[in-house]
């Protein structure tokens, strides 16, 4: 009785954690964390959605509730009378086209002089003193003197907006380069690398990521370059035609300028995330 007892005893532990694993993983709660959450690509846009749905509820019900500003409806309104009559299309293009020319001329001057800053001392040394000066003031306050050196056309407005993206592309090109692992540099050096296969094959690449955030830096400036710019001796542009609606009070188009200014630059930061991605799938991401 005794054996038989101890015998069923030693068996029964025995026979439980055998099963156990399997009544584990047959369970809900066991199951992945994969398996139980939707994914990120998946979540991050649904919270996107709902903020945006939460910020266009907050100024509504501020709209409603005293407050100066047009309902979402009227400057959905107001928009689409200005689209009718092709003044939004007029004004959009000709904000689009000073931002894409300032934007990528100043992109494409910053780039090579930050890789020359960080690369080469004399580089460093012949342009620094330069972009920190012109760093401090801001590109607004040089628009009375360019107004006056350049005219009231085009051009001024452009120069402005280059040297807003420029000034914050080269900054970060520069980090990027002179903030390369010394230990690749030293490890491609081993293998036989010279300079010039170095700065393509190793230094290049690690600085992608940080030209791609000054890129994103400087589009920023220059959308806020540019409105300021239109303010003065423009005949057409979002920042023109806010600056027309304030002096009829017409707030419902100013909203229209906001919003249209704030999707376009949204849409063109896309743009360069997606640069991003693909140009940088090596790099680990959260």
């Amino acid at each position: 009785m005794k054996t038989s007892t101890t015998g069923r005893a030693r068996n029964g532990p025995d026979t439980d954690a055998d099963d156990a694993p399997t009544a584990a993983a047959d369970s809900p709660a066991a199951a992945p964390a994969s398996r139980r959450r939707p994914p990120k690509r998946l979540i991050l846009p649904a919270l996107n959605a709902a903020s945006i749905v939460a910020g266009i509820s907050i100024w509504w019900i501020l709209a409603l509730n005293g407050f100066q500003f047009p309902t979402p409806p009227e400057v959905v309104a107001t928009a689409t009378e200005l689209w009718r009559d092709g003044t939004l299309q007029e004004d959009i293009l000709a904000s689009l086209g000073r931002v894409l020319a300032g934007f990528l001329l100043g992109s494409a001057a910053a780039i090579p002089i930050g890789f020359l800053m960080g690369w080469y001392t004399v580089g460093r040394g012949l342009f620094e003193p330069w972009i920190q000066f012109f760093r401090t003031i801001p590109p607004l306050a040089l628009l009375p003197l360019v107004l006056v050196l350049m005219g009231i056309g085009e051009t001024p407005k452009i120069f402005v907006i280059f040297l807003a993206a420029f000034l914050a592309c080269v900054i970060s090109t520069y980090q990027g380069v002179v903030g390369v692992d010394k230990t690749l540099i030293n490890a491609a050096r081993v293998l036989g690398a010279r300079d010039g296969m170095i700065f393509v094959r190793v230094v290049v690449p690690a600085s992608t990521p940080f030209i791609l955030v000054g890129m994103r830096v400087g589009l920023g400036s220059a959308w806020a370059t540019l409105v300021a710019a239109e303010l003065l001796a423009a005949q057409a542009g979002l920042g023109y035609r806010m600056q027309q609606a304030q002096y009829y009070y017409d707030i419902a188009t100013i909203f229209v300028g906001i919003v249209a200014i704030g999707v376009l630059g949204l849409l063109m930061d896309r743009l360069l995330l997606l640069a991003e991605s693909k140009l940088t799938g090596w790099q680990e991401r959260r």
